[in-house]
């Protein structure tokens, strides 16, 4: 029994293994654990080992090449038409293990670890940008209830806010001012997060020689 082609499917915790030979014909079907997969890569002969892109894709793309096997990653929609049956762990495997052996097939680029930290960095800032907008937004609705209207832009609840808890003609109770400047010093802090990482993006792209040749 000569494995020329295995399609994963990945998972947290309980992975599905499909193999075939060089015929085609399937002479593998296994579930494995995570603490399972190294020890059994590792004692298997150099094949071609197809994944879906994934969070943890790159990872494993990374530890079985180690082992010497050839791995590609594919996009789940170009997986997607190779299932057979109703989606199953174990008809994934099959689909992943069918489509990576096409020779049209599109492959996404193995990340490093570099690259994926980075990445990481990039998302952490996406979430707290997401994270301040809804902020800016709650403090700017709270505020239009009271009859209060902020200008559009974060920038200006920074701005106002001072003046606004500072005013004691504008008729805000103190349960509100107290609520206020706990939501505003919280946008300061997610901004000061915003601002770190941009910083850090800026000076890993500097020190990047990729990045300065772009």
């Amino acid at each position: 029994m000569k494995i020329t082609t295995i399609g994963i499917d990945l998972a947290k915790e309980l992975f599905q293994i499909h193999g075939v030979d060089s015929q085609g014909k399937t002479v593998l079907r296994k579930q494995l654990r995570r603490n399972e997969m190294a020890k059994f890569f590792a004692n298997l002969d150099p094949c071609l080992v197809g994944m879906e892109a994934c969070g943890s894709s790159h990872h494993w793309a990374r530890k079985l090449n180690e082992f010497g096997h050839t791995v590609k990653l594919m996009s789940p929609q170009f997986v997607k038409p190779y299932v057979k049956t109703n989606k199953h762990d174990m008809a994934d495997a099959e689909a992943v293990c069918e489509a990576v052996s096409r020779p049209n097939m599109r492959f996404v680029a193995i990340k490093n670890i570099d690259q994926q930290a980075i990445l990481s960095v990039h998302r952490a800032r996406q979430g707290f940008v997401k994270a301040r907008t809804a902020q800016a937004n709650q403090i700017r609705g709270l505020l239009s209830e009271f009859g209060i209207v902020m200008p559009q832009g974060i920038r200006s609840i920074g701005k106002r806010m001072p003046d606004i808890l500072e005013d004691a003609e504008n008729g805000l109770p103190g349960t509100l001012r107290k609520l206020l400047e706990r939501l505003n010093d919280h946008l300061k802090e997610l901004d000061c997060q915003v601002a770190e990482l941009e910083l850090q993006i800026k000076l890993w792209h500097k020190e990047n020689e990729a990045s300065q040749r772009l």
